[in-house]
């Protein structure tokens, strides 16, 4: 019993420990954005005809620390992944450990791309007909603070949720998924990931379709590498098992 508690203290102390580290590198990479803020925000600002208002000294200030921040939870992916990975690791054979590491970098990279599908598409395609509608009526105004809100709102949701095949996969390779759990529960995943949409996205139809639909695709994009995964999974076991059968012979 003793034994059992010392090591559920000992999976708890490497979790706070990993935990810290992951923290750090966040205030690291975050330090590291605002020293650069100026060009980061000179560039997201280049396509704007107009000045950016603010209504107060703060506003400045809290716009910089949203755009350092998705900065730093971009750079800080791979480390949190890493984290993570050394502490389940002790938990997987050798070949789990090394499919495993491989995810790192692609969740970095997935989540870049998703960033940039709702910075370079989305966006640009939802300011545009929302500033449309108000041009013959009303006199176009943006403070700094809702811009970039309103941009984070479109963007940010898009580089966590473009991570979700790879998440799938690594769920699937660790024996938790399969591509039957993920078929039979696809209207219940349909219902969450419209509810999602709906929630961060402005209120208006054209954002709604502009996100479910690539939800929807990525959901089944999910399964087919699901589907592709466990195949690979299974493979080697079937050709030991059937090696097995002739050794026996």
């Amino acid at each position: 019993m003793n034994d059992c508690n010392q090591q559920v203290i000992g999976h708890l102390e490497e979790l706070r420990s990993r935990a810290i580290k992951t923290v750090l590198a966040f205030i690291g990479f975050l330090i590291v954005g605002l020293s650069f803020m100026k060009p980061i925000y000179g560039w997201l600002i280049r396509d704007i005809d107009m000045k950016l208002a603010i209504l107060g000294p703060s506003d400045i200030l809290w716009v910089y620390l949203m755009i350092a921040s998705v900065f730093s939870v971009a750079a800080t992916i791979p480390v949190a992944a890493y984290q993570i990975w050394r502490f389940v690791s002790p938990a997987l054979n050798e070949a789990e450990r090394k499919v495993t590491l491989r995810f790192i970098p692609a969740l970095f990279f997935l989540f870049i791309f998703g960033i940039g599908f709702g910075y370079f598409l989305l966006f640009p395609i939802v300011l545009s007909f929302l500033t449309t509608l108000s041009a013959d009526q009303f006199e176009t105004m943006f403070t700094a603070e809702k811009y970039f809100r309103f941009m984070l709102h479109l963007t940010l949701p898009f580089g966590l949720l473009f991570e979700m095949p790879l998440v799938i996969v690594f769920l699937t390779v660790l024996g938790i998924l399969d591509p039957s759990k993920l078929k039979k529960s696809r209207k219940i995943a349909y219902f969450l990931l419209i509810v999602i949409s709906v929630v961060i996205t402005p209120p208006d139809f054209l954002s709604d379709v502009l996100v479910i639909l690539p939800l929807l695709l990525l959901y089944e994009i999910s399964i087919t590498c699901s589907t592709m995964a466990y195949k690979k999974k299974a493979s080697p076991s079937a050709e030991s098992n059937a090696g097995q059968e002739n050794v026996a012979l």
